[in-house]
């Protein structure tokens, strides 16, 4: 796996020499690696909203409790996504952006966690709000609300997960 953190944090630094007058390399590749791993939620949102879920609601039951759980199918497809797009969201951030913290793995996939928990957060609500209450399509509205969140991540991950 570092071979291929290598591999693109040579491809990014190479797309990167143009802009490195403008922009500073660690703020480059975390827009390269956000934006991909962004455009990678958004397509797998697609997909799983489109073709895995369907459009309809999604029932668990739960036995062990006698309860059933009942989630709309944009607030199904975003837990289904989640969790990939935290993975690798974590791996591109550890390996090809923020690759001089020393602080443990650990502790930094738990502060990265912590981050994401916010961001999902606002995802949850986001999509609660425009797609229930405003009527907007899940997908745009995905993609408004990530758009947000893009700031809050920055931020945190930097000062919070990966500092050094």
């Amino acid at each position: 796996m570092q071979k291929i953190a290598k591999i693109i944090t040579k491809i990014i630094d190479f797309v990167y020499s143009p802009f490195q007058n403008y922009i500073p390399r660690e703020l480059f590749r975390y827009a390269v690696c956000g934006g991909g791993n962004m455009v990678l939620d958004w397509i797998l949102y697609f997909i799983t909203y489109n073709f895995i879920v369907g459009h309809d609601l999604v029932y668990f039951q739960l036995s062990t409790f006698n309860f059933q759980l009942c989630l709309t199918p944009h607030i199904a497809s975003l837990c289904i996504v989640f969790p990939i797009t935290l993975l690798t969201g974590f791996w591109l951030n550890k390996y090809v952006t923020f690759t001089h913290s020393t602080l443990h793995s650990a502790r930094q996939l738990m502060r990265y966690i912590l981050i994401v928990a916010v961001n999902l957060g606002i995802n949850y609500f986001g999509l609660k709000l425009l797609v229930e209450h405003f009527g907007w399509y899940p997908t745009p509205s995905k993609i408004c609300i990530t758009l947000f969140t893009i700031i809050i991540s920055f931020l945190g991950q930097k000062f919070f997960t990966f500092r050094r």
